[in-house]
C-alpha cells in the first residue's frame, strides 16, 4: 500500500507542476507584444512614433490599453492610451507625435501595457538623427 500512495503522490505532484506551468506559459502569451517601432524626427527634439502591438485581446475585459516611450533610465516622455479592444485587427499600429525627447539621448525604450497583466514588453529604439 505504501508504495501506490508514493507513487500516488509522485503523480500527483507531477500534474500539480504541468497545471503550474501551463498556467505560467498561458499568462506570458497573454502579455502584449511589440511587433514594430518606427521613429520619425519632427524637428525640434521632437518625435514621431508608430507602434505595432500583437496582443489576444479578447474584449473590454482584457485588452492591450496603452504603450509608452521612456528614457533608459525609466522617466515617461510619452504616452500613446487605446480607448477599445482590437479584437479583430491584429496585429495594430497607433502613432503618438510630438514627442520632446532630452537632448544627448540616442535611444529610448516602447513600452507596452495590457488590461490583465500590466506592464508587458518593452523594446530598446535607436533614435535616428534631427
Amino acid at each position: 500500500m505504501k508504495k501506490k500512495n508514493r507513487a500516488s503522490a509522485a503523480a500527483s505532484g507531477s500534474l500539480l507542476a504541468a497545471i503550474g506551468l501551463f498556467a505560467s506559459l498561458s499568462a506570458l502569451a497573454n502579455k502584449v507584444d511589440i511587433v514594430d517601432v518606427q521613429v520619425t524626427p519632427q524637428g525640434g527634439g521632437s518625435y514621431r512614433f508608430d507602434v505595432t502591438l500583437k496582443h489576444d485581446d479578447e474584449g473590454w475585459d482584457h485588452y492591450a490599453n496603452k504603450w509608452q516611450v521612456l528614457s533608459p533610465h525609466g522617466k515617461l516622455l510619452g504616452e500613446r492610451v487605446l480607448l477599445h479592444p482590437h479584437v479583430s485587427e491584429q496585429p495594430f499600429t497607433r502613432s503618438l507625435g510630438g514627442v520632446e525627447i532630452p537632448a544627448g539621448l540616442r535611444e529610448v525604450d516602447v513600452r507596452a501595457w495590457d488590461t490583465v497583466h500590466g506592464e508587458g514588453e518593452t523594446m530598446r529604439v535607436k533614435l535616428p538623427a534631427q
